[in-house]
């Protein structure tokens, strides 16, 4: 042996090292790797469920804003629907206070022309009255005065 170099040690060192070499292989790196292929495909899985969580947290997200939007847009259509109807209902209301209102000013002018023209008849009646009074006062008293003084006359006619 030149060099002081078996060949069967360095043979029973390559087999020594084959046999380590698999049995490290098989009691540590084949179930770390299988661990480590595990733990990724969990990681995987979190994040894909994770990704399509977001996804349709998104999706409702934009539903939700769209609904919004419409009833927002449906709430200032119905505003205006009931601004629109309130200003008829005032309209309408207006007019029947307007008609109302001249109803009651054209009665209240026919009961004021009544009441003039039946003050006015009191009062004809009543000047008549009053007329005729005076008239038969002064009928009375130029009567009684012309017959007082033919009764004078007819007294001194006979002294």
């Amino acid at each position: 042996m030149p060099l002081n170099i078996d060949i069967q040690q360095i043979l029973l060192h390559l087999l020594n090292f084959a046999i380590l070499f698999t049995g490290l292989y098989v009691i540590l790196y084949k179930p770390v790797k299988e661990f480590m292929e595990k733990r990724q495909e969990h990681f995987k899985e979190m994040e894909e469920k994770a990704e399509a969580a977001k996804s349709d947290a998104e999706k409702l997200k934009k539903q939700y804003e769209d609904k919004l939007a419409a009833s927002d847009a449906e709430i200032s259509e119905k505003k205006s629907k009931a601004e629109a109807e309130l200003g008829a209902i005032r309209k309408d209301r207006l007019e029947k206070a307007e008609a109302d209102a001249d109803k009651i000013i054209r009665d209240a002018k026919d009961t004021a022309e009544r009441e003039k023209k039946r003050i006015i008849r009191s009062a004809d009646d009543e000047a008549k009255d009053i007329i005729a009074e005076a008239a038969e006062q002064i009928v009375n008293s130029s009567l009684s005065d012309n017959f007082d003084a033919f009764l004078r006359d007819a007294e001194r006619g006979k002294q």
